[in-house]
């Protein structure tokens, strides 16, 4: 199925301007009709949603940019994007690891008031 920007932005819940941003980045690359319009696909769909995991996920644009380009030269490069995710996932992991410090102390705080404070 094919669809317009319009749909593929409230499908994907990514506004227009952002599309259209992602095109110039190269991040995206619709296709076009005859008359020039967007056209985007099923396979566009799914390669969204994951350029918005990567970006929640905090990878850099850039590195995104590299990954989608890479993507662009087909199957030759899947190592070379398995390597940037292998890093990205052992960033992640480190990142979830200091914040699940963080949430343990601020848990030892909350319950160190709740032992010390009358009720």
């Amino acid at each position: 199925m094919d669809y317009s920007i319009g749909e593929f932005s409230n499908l994907t819940q990514i506004s227009i301007y952002t599309l259209r941003y992602y095109e110039k980045e190269n991040l995206i690359i619709p296709n076009r009709k005859q008359n020039g319009r967007r056209c985007y696909s099923e396979t566009d769909v799914s390669w969204m949603q994951f350029i918005k995991r990567l970006k929640d996920t905090q990878m850099p644009i850039r590195e995104i940019q590299k990954y989608a380009k890479l993507r662009a030269l087909g199957d030759s490069t899947m190592n070379e994007r398995m390597e940037m995710l292998i890093k990205h996932r052992t960033s992640l992991k480190e990142k979830i690891a200091k914040s699940n410090e963080h949430l343990e102390k601020l848990n030892d705080k909350i319950n160190y008031y709740k032992g010390v404070i009358p009720f």
